[in-house]
């Protein structure tokens, strides 16, 4: 039996890559990820990303709270750091909840393409039904925002074979869909490269606090601030990318964005020394970089 493989990027060892630095000599690129999502009632995906068993009211009202209480909150944090934000966001949020759609625009954050919903995921799509969910999604993002989004991070990051493709094919300039690496790497599609960035399942409040390890959101924090001081450290021999997930019906809350304030203003004391970003602007810069420099380009 032939062993599957993906084709997409190389075996590239981290301490075997060309050096580079961030804008002004930075060495480690910091992003906040939030995603903004949009749940059917009683219907499609449960919390879990299964059909069963269905979602109740109760689960649909617990996720409602990050959109009409959590996501406010977070704001507002940003707000007192002066940290950017990038935000994965489904477009029946710009339908349902347009006031939420307006405050990152107001805030200059980066929309990100996210689906339609988290009631669905694309990896059970025909490619015909995948391409037209991808390119709705940059339609719908560019009609509300003025800007078509460079990014895509799939609900549940579920893919298809030919997702990579598909993004590469609607304009998409990189995908955060392959937590596989801590630096950039540029990836294979049939009609050219496109750039996989950073991005992280450990990190993410939802399977750390909710559904899978049940960490408390202290030990979240914790988790945060570990990551940051030793890549931070590391960051001295080689270029790195720390990025965190959030949810806004997870860490919006209360209880729970209290540790994370304080995991966030110990990122933030270390602002000189650090590029606090978007992933689009890692994207867009790391297409400025030589040939050879990124791996697979």
């Amino acid at each position: 039996m032939e062993f599957p493989r993906h084709d997409r990027y190389d075996y590239s060892p981290i301490d075997e890559r060309p050096d580079y630095s961030w804008p002004d000599g930075k060495r480690l690129a910091v992003y906040f990820g939030n995603n903004v999502e949009e749940f059917a009632f009683r219907a499609g995906l449960n919390e879990a990303g299964f059909p069963e068993p269905p979602p109740t009211q109760r689960i649909y009202s617990a996720r409602d709270y990050g959109n009409r209480v959590g996501i406010w909150r977070m704001f507002d944090l940003l707000d007192d750091l002066g940290a950017p934000a990038s935000h994965n966001i489904n477009t029946k949020i710009l339908e349902h909840s347009p006031q939420v759609g307006e405050r990152i625009k107001e805030r200059g954050d980066e929309m990100i393409g996210h689906g339609r919903t988290n009631s669905e995921r694309q990896d059970g799509f025909s490619e015909a039904e995948e391409r037209e969910l991808i390119e709705h999604s940059a339609e719908a993002i560019e009609v509300f925002s003025g800007k078509r989004p460079t990014g895509w991070l799939s609900p549940f990051l579920a893919e298809t074979f030919v997702t990579p493709d598909l993004l590469k094919e609607a304009g998409y300039d990189y995908v955060l869909n392959w937590p596989c690496d801590d630096q950039p790497i540029w990836m294979r599609t049939r009609s050219g490269p496109i750039l996989r960035v950073p991005y992280t399942i450990e990190l993410n409040d939802l399977p750390v606090i909710i559904n899978t390890w049940r960490y408390t959101p202290r030990q979240f924090a914790e988790m945060l601030i570990d990551q940051f001081d030793e890549m931070l450290e590391e960051s001295a021999r080689r270029p790195l990318v720390f990025c965190f997930s959030l949810h806004t019906f997870v860490l919006g809350h209360p209880f729970r964005i209290r540790p994370l304030r304080e995991a966030m203003e110990h990122i933030m004391k270390h602002r000189d020394n650090i590029w606090v970003t978007t992933p689009g602007e890692i994207a867009a810069y790391c297409k400025t970089l030589p040939a050879g420099i990124i791996p697979g380009s």
